[in-house]
């Protein structure tokens, strides 16, 4: 029988999806193997005692970083509002910086990799984590090289994954590195989730983040070019309206918006589209005229490349079945 330890922290405020999920995808090996295969999972806790989630639920570890634990194959961190009063601890740090020496595989889920990051295993590392915490990430650790569009990274035995539910995701990963590619698909199977997710962490996050402060000139670019998705607009016209030249409203408008005037218009065209397909009905060559893309075709090229996902399948994963056609209040709350 091949057995594989993994320890997973558990901190005051943890996630308890980013437990309770991988537990149950690896638990579902046993099973499925007829227990030929499995994994032996222990919960280490950072204080001593009961530890609650940020759920409310509370769980006794079976170790904690301050007992003498077993040889773990892996190790995994999960998110969890709780790890910002947590991953600076040197307790902690100390424990990561050892267990890093002997594991083959060290991994975080979610914003999980801020303790990763303090133990100095982040750097010159390329991580992911979920889209809300990519500045953060960015500010406090910036060695880390960040890939936020990714459901997970993999970058020697350090692995990150994105927020929550990514977590099942991660454990599929390892489930197929250590028992195979059958043994995955049918724990996805089981679970009834896909073994690869389809597309990356665009697909939930909002692209249209960037906003000009109330008194700046560039807020109006913004809204005016919001309030014309249709138009064809270019660097040129946009700075007239400003009165500047291309250059000067280019770097005026990045300074301050933290992107150029054309990814902000090609964030917000994608924004837009994506709220026509997630609150009405209409075809796309309609939604792609109202957003100002040239044609279904350009649409579709746009969705795959940067959400890697066709608007087809977006709109089947993110249009409720007994949602109301709202097509007239798309345009306003697009904006």
């Amino acid at each position: 029988m091949k057995q594989i330890k993994i320890g997973m922290i558990v901190f005051p405020g943890f996630q308890l999806l980013d437990v309770a999920g991988p537990k149950d995808a690896f638990a579902e090996v046993k099973v499925l193997s007829g227990g030929e295969c499995q994994y032996e999972m222990l919960t280490v806790g950072t204080t001593r005692g009961s530890v609650q989630s940020s759920s409310g639920l509370t769980v006794v570890p079976d170790r904690t970083i301050f007992d003498l634990c077993p040889h773990f194959d892996t190790v995994l961190v999960p998110g969890g509002l709780g790890i910002f009063e947590t991953f600076d601890d040197p307790a902690l740090s100390d424990w990561l910086k050892e267990q890093f020496k002997h594991a083959r595989r060290v991994s975080a889920i979610c914003n999980g990799l801020f303790a990763l990051g303090s133990a100095g295993l982040l750097n010159e590392r390329t991580v992911t984590t979920h889209w809300m915490d990519v500045p953060r990430l960015a500010a406090t650790f910036p060695r880390a090289r960040i890939e936020p569009d990714h459901i997970y990274v993999k970058d020697g035995s350090i692995y990150t994954t994105a927020g929550v539910t990514a977590g099942i995701d991660l454990s599929l990963v390892m489930i197929e590195e250590d028992f195979g590619r059958k043994m995955a698909l049918d724990v996805a199977k089981y679970l009834i989730v896909y073994l690869r997710r389809a597309g990356g962490q665009s697909q939930f996050s909002p692209l249209l983040e960037s906003q000009a402060a109330p008194d700046s000139q560039m807020l109006a670019i913004q809204q005016y070019m919001l309030d014309h998705l249709a138009a064809e607009h270019t660097l040129a016209s946009l700075a007239e309206r400003a009165h500047m030249s291309p250059r000067n409203m280019t770097r005026l408008f990045t300074k301050e918006c933290g992107l150029s005037p054309t990814a902000f218009l090609n964030n917000a065209r994608i924004d837009a589209a994506r709220r026509y397909l997630e609150s009405t009905d209409l075809p796309l060559r309609h939604i792609a005229r109202q957003c100002g893309f040239d044609g279904t075709d350009a649409l579709r090229r746009t969705f795959q490349r940067r959400l890697k996902i066709n608007p087809a399948d977006y709109r089947s994963r993110f249009r409720s079945a007994d949602s109301p056609d709202r097509t007239q209040d798309v345009v306003a709350e697009a904006r």
